[in-house]
Formats: structure tokens, sequence, C-alpha cells
């Protein structure tokens, strides 16, 4: 059975910061945040409990708050900055343009946490995010230039950073074109690990680099084995990303997607809720369905219990689902909310009126 011990749900959103919360009647909405401001991403420091709003501002840009009573006062922090003179690629500058990612460093490591950024930036803080710096090793690749690009975006972007819980050191992330990268000494050195994975959309499908990785996600109990949904399938690894498996259904619906979630107690468990490529984005046949993997992908069930099943457009951003024991939750780009208490097997809408939904967090 679900644990009632996640008791919100934080949302970011088109129009601000929504929270709902679990009560003995239900979830309810119970406050919003930073109302009318793009929350392009929202992140649970669970070291602590501060929550994060990373703001996608359309007047001022990229914004960055912290909340250390959980959403009472917000504080204010300078958004990171690429230094002056970087370039995306000859003689076009590096500034940010958006906020793609969140995570924390480990225990022992008060005050780190890491931002993925677009333009393809990975930045550090060890002061709780009162400065930032840009992690050199990784932005001066030699071939990001002419070979990281966007994907959907104008320009690469980091959106996804996976850290080990048993080894600092130890970090994934992934860029939205470009792919999976591995650093075993703290960001000194990246390398790309994306054996296995095929970029149909590229002359060369099996290069090494330039990658569209949707979304990647670990098993934090044996960090060998990953997850990604991809925009040419999904994959698995269990040798720690050195290759990687296609997992896709092929003649059904668990292919093209943005999102995944792993069972934190199965490494053999995951979701994923499919949508068609490439210029439809929408959800698959229009029928909005949640599809998840007992056997570590060989097999694929679709559950589409309380989910609209004609003339459904909704889509899920690759940071919208999340999951907590067996509750998982996510939200659409036409403002729909849906719960599950049972694994995904059948699902109850809280609000078809919210704002395009841009992640979905369990606190």
């Amino acid at each position: 059975m679900s644990s009632n011990k996640n008791k919100k749900i934080l949302l970011g959103t088109r129009k601000g910061l929504v929270v709902y919360e679990k009560l003995s009647s239900g979830w309810k909405f119970r406050e919003d945040h930073f109302l009318g401001i793009p929350v392009s991403i929202v992140g649970i420091d669970s070291r602590n409990g501060h929550w994060w709003a990373m703001q996608d501002h359309g007047h001022w840009g990229c914004k960055l708050h912290r909340s250390e009573d959980e959403g009472k006062t917000w504080q204010e922090f300078e958004a990171p900055k690429y230094p002056e003179g970087e370039e995306i690629k000859d003689a076009v500058p590096a500034t940010l343009k958006y906020l793609w990612d969140f995570a924390t460093g480990g225990p022992d490591q008060n005050g780190r946490i890491y931002i993925g950024t677009e333009p393809g930036g990975l930045f550090v803080s060890d002061d709780n995010g009162k400065s930032f710096t840009l992690n050199r090793a990784l932005w001066d690749r030699p071939e990001r230039k002419e070979k990281w690009f966007g994907g959907g975006r104008d320009n690469p972007g980091i959106h996804s950073i996976v850290v080990d819980p048993n080894d600092n050191d130890h970090i994934y992330i992934a860029i939205s074109c470009a792919g999976v990268f591995e650093t075993r000494n703290g960001g000194k050195s990246w390398q790309p690990r994306n054996k296995g994975l095929r970029a149909e959309f590229l002359p060369d499908p099996n290069a090494e680099v330039g990658h569209d990785v949707h979304l990647l996600v670990g098993y934090q109990k044996d960090f060998n084995i990953m997850w990604q949904q991809n925009h040419c399938g999904i994959y698995r690894t269990t040798d720690g990303g050195a290759n990687w498996t296609e997992v896709s259904q092929k003649d059904g619906p668990a292919n093209f997607g943005f999102t995944i979630a792993v069972d934190q107690n199965n490494p053999d468990v995951a979701w994923v809720i499919p949508a068609k490529k490439d210029e439809y984005r929408v959800a698959y046949n229009l029928s909005l369905q949640v599809c998840r993997t007992d056997d570590g992908g060989k097999n694929w069930q679709s559950f589409t219990k309380g989910l609209p099943q004609q003339h459904c457009y909704d889509l899920v951003y690759r940071h919208a689902l999340a999951i907590a024991g067996d509750t998982l939750a996510f939200g659409s780009t036409t403002g729909n909310l849906y719960i599950s208490e049972d694994r995904g097997e059948s699902w109850e809408c809280l609000n078809t009126h919210l704002p395009a939904i841009y992640s979905c967090e369990f606190v």
C-alpha cells in the first residue's frame, strides 16, 4: 500500500509554483507562489528540506529562489552567469537562457548544489546558492561547439543530473542534444556514455556524441542500473552506462515520450508516458496512458483507468512525472494533474484547469 509520509506535491507551472497537500479527505490544492511567473523546475534539498524555485521570467530572465520554511518566505539568489567571453558557437555569446535541472551533492557536502542550464553549462555551488561556478571540464570539451545542439529548444541544455548517493564524485548528466556524460572525479573530467544508443536523426546514428536523451534516471541502490527515455526509444543500462540496451515496445505505445520513472525498490520496474512524435507532440493515439514494465523492459503494460481515452492532447514533459513509493503523479501541458496510489494502475484527476505543468515533485 502507498505510504502517506509524502504529504505534498510541488508543481512548476507556466503561471507559478502550485502546491497540493495530502489530507484525510484526499489530495487538495493548498497554495500557489510566484503567481503569473513561469517556474521551469522545482527542486527539493532532502538534506535540509529547502525548496528551490527556478523561474523563466518573461521580462527579467532566469531567476532563482529558495525557501527554508516550506514556502512561507522566499529568498532570491543571483542566477548562474556564464563568464564573459564564453561562446555557444564561434561568435555566438553564451548567456543563460534556461534553468533546466537541480540536484544536490551528498550528505557530507553541505551547501553543494548543481544546476543544469541552457546553453549546456553545468553550474556548481558550495555555499548553498550564494555563488556558482561553471564546470570547466564539461564546458571545455572539444566537441561541444560542433556536436552539441538544441533538441526542441534553440541551444543544448542539461536537463538530467544524477549524483551517486554512495560516491559524491560519481555523477552522470544528460544533454539534449549531446547524450550522457559521466565523471568519477567530481567533475574534473567527463566521458561520453552513449554506446548502444541510436540517433536516427544523425548522419551516423551510432555517433559517440549527439544523442537526444529526454530524461535520465538512476536506481539509487545500485548505480550501475539506469534508465532513459530517449527521442529514439527507451533504453536501460546495467553496467553504469558503458552499454545501453533498447527496451522499447516496438509495436506498442512504450517508445517515444519525454519522462520516465524507476521504482527505487526494484530496478526492473519503470514507468513511461507515451506520446506521438515528431511534429505532433500529443498523447499516443490521442489516448492518455501510462506504461509500466516489471521485467526490465522485456514486456510493457498500458494502464488507462481514470485517464481520458478520446481527443486527448496532453503531453507530459520530462520533469512532470514523480514517484514516491507506490504513489505516482504527473501533470500535462494542458494543465491536467493526475495521481495514482496503486503503482500507476488507476488514476484520479486532481485538476483540469492548471497552467501548463513543467515539473512535479513529492515532498
